[in-house]
């Protein structure tokens, strides 16, 4: 297995993997697939920035040189958040489950946090029913912190989500 940051030219890949995510999990994701495959390459092109000073990245984790699995880190850019980040988009294929890969997309994840200056905290969602996944969070310092009642709808029912956060700066506690 090979964790790295994804640059626009695995925009296709990345593409593919988060669409098969969104109509296999759809009570993991907030957006849909049918809000996100009409999108244009050019939109998921967008979200792999090389720009050093891009304010979202995505770690994907190869297996055999294929795409297996992604993971995002959103920055803040707004002054008073900018020591918070987010971890998103966690997908792994169903076909590479249970070899490490989510909890190497994790650590890349907060490896990198924890190597941007004035980073303090990093935060996500988590669907509520997903233990598998608080399991892995929590192993990995997450903590959580609330859960949201009634997050998102999935066709006539709802789904809560449980908000969780690591501390990755110096003075985190």
């Amino acid at each position: 297995m090979n964790i790295q940051r994804l640059t626009p030219a695995h925009a296709a890949e990345y593409r593919a993997v988060m669409l098969q995510g969104y109509a296999q999990e759809v009570d993991t994701f907030i957006g849909t697939v049918h809000e996100r495959e009409p999108l244009p390459l050019e939109w998921w092109t967008s979200r792999l920035s090389e720009d050093p000073d891009a304010t979202a990245m995505v770690f994907g984790a190869f297996v055999d040189a294929r795409l297996a699995g992604v993971a995002g880190l959103k920055l803040e850019s707004r002054e008073r958040i900018r020591h918070k980040s987010s971890l998103f988009g966690m997908f792994v294929l169903p076909e590479a489950r249970g070899r490490g890969i989510a909890r190497a997309l994790v650590e890349a994840v907060l490896e990198q946090a924890r190597a941007t200056p004035g980073m303090r905290v990093v935060q996500l969602t988590v669907t509520e029913s997903n233990a598998p996944a608080i399991r892995l969070y929590e192993s990995c310092g997450f903590r959580p912190f609330g859960t949201e009642p009634f997050a998102v709808r999935v066709g006539e029912r709802f789904v809560s989500l449980v908000h969780m956060w690591c501390a990755v700066g110096q003075d985190g506690a």
